[in-house]
């Protein structure tokens, strides 16, 4: 996911997509715990794809608030 893709999803399009994230991150987790874990690369995907969208979230609060 790239920031144009998420800038374009609505507030609740993201919530959703973090929670999504946040569980493959577990999941990756318990795999590399485990010894499963083939793709290591997948680890930096998802967590650089988790700071995107907190501040793409971030960033639309605050935009929300100084229109008020």
């Amino acid at each position: 996911m790239n920031a144009t893709d998420a800038r374009a999803m609505s507030e609740d399009q993201l919530s959703e997509e973090l929670l999504k994230l946040k569980k493959e991150q577990f999941n990756l987790r318990f795999q590399q715990a485990t010894g499963q874990l083939e793709k290591t690369g997948r680890f930096r995907v998802v967590r650089r794809d988790i700071a995107r969208i907190k501040t793409i979230l971030g960033e639309q609060k605050t935009a929300q608030q100084a229109k008020k």
